[in-house]
């Protein structure tokens, strides 16, 4: 799945950084590149965007002014050097916020953070299913969803219709993916848990994310996944539910 994404950016410096993290992001498309906010209302004329990359000090009409004249506003990751707009920008639902100076693992957790919330809601239920099993939806040749993680010192590619489950090690979480070695990262299963489209995937113990089409069994008690025996929580046990609800109805 690609995402079309436009940038609005005053700074020629800062417009070559951004399309360099873009054109180094698989999933991102690159539609357009503009100077200010006039640019890209032109633009959205003509064509549909799922994400703008979106300075907020502009001349002659601010980035959070230039968002609320839209009537259907794309999905916005501002970015600024004047952190005195987070609040603001915020307020106007923006995914993220990245302070200038950023780097290529901070644009990414943002683009993370857009992919997953644009996956629980733009992926079906039933195209889940055929994700889960390693194909993309109505057999296209389009790649599957996927997220970055940042494992020693680099970011890793992850496939969603990859990963088996997710182990809880306190600060560090564990990854384990159908026929590969498993990722283990330093950062918290909680925030992953927030990356995840919630359809694909179920939290059933403190220590335990399951990928839902991957269960092979369960009971009240724990669930079968991989070759292994997870157990549920009895603070999650209503999440088995969703178990239930996931086969062919």
């Amino acid at each position: 799945m690609q995402w079309k994404c436009l940038i609005v950016d005053d700074e020629p410096p800062a417009l070559k950084i951004l399309r360099s993290y873009l054109e180094s992001t698989d999933n991102l498309q690159l539609i357009g590149a503009c100077h200010n906010a006039f640019e890209a209302m032109q633009l959205l004329r003509q064509q549909p965007v799922d994400l703008i990359f979106l300075d907020i000090r502009m001349p002659r009409l601010l980035g959070t002014e230039f968002i609320r004249t839209l009537r259907h506003p794309p999905k916005v990751i501002f970015t600024t050097a004047h952190a005195d707009y987070a609040l603001e920008g915020f307020d106007l639902d923006a995914v993220d916020y990245l302070l200038k100076p950023f780097s290529f693992e901070r644009f990414l957790r943002a683009v993370n953070k857009f992919t997953g919330e644009s996956l629980a809601t733009s992926v079906t239920p039933a195209a889940g299913k055929t994700l889960a099993a390693g194909r993309s939806p109505a057999e296209t040749p389009e790649a599957a969803p996927f997220l970055y993680f940042r494992v020693d010192r680099k970011m890793v590619k992850v496939r969603l219709d990859e990963i088996v489950y997710i182990e809880s090690l306190k600060d560090y979480s564990r990854i384990i993916r159908t026929d590969q070695k498993p990722l283990v990262m330093k950062k918290p299963i909680g925030s992953i848990e927030e990356m995840l489209p919630a359809h694909l995937f179920l939290r059933i113990h403190r220590s335990f994310i399951i990928a839902i089409h991957k269960v092979t069994a369960y009971t009240h008690t724990g669930v079968e996944i991989g070759g292994q025996d997870i157990p549920v929580g009895k603070l999650y046990r209503h999440q088995l539910e969703k178990l239930a609800l996931s086969g062919p109805r």
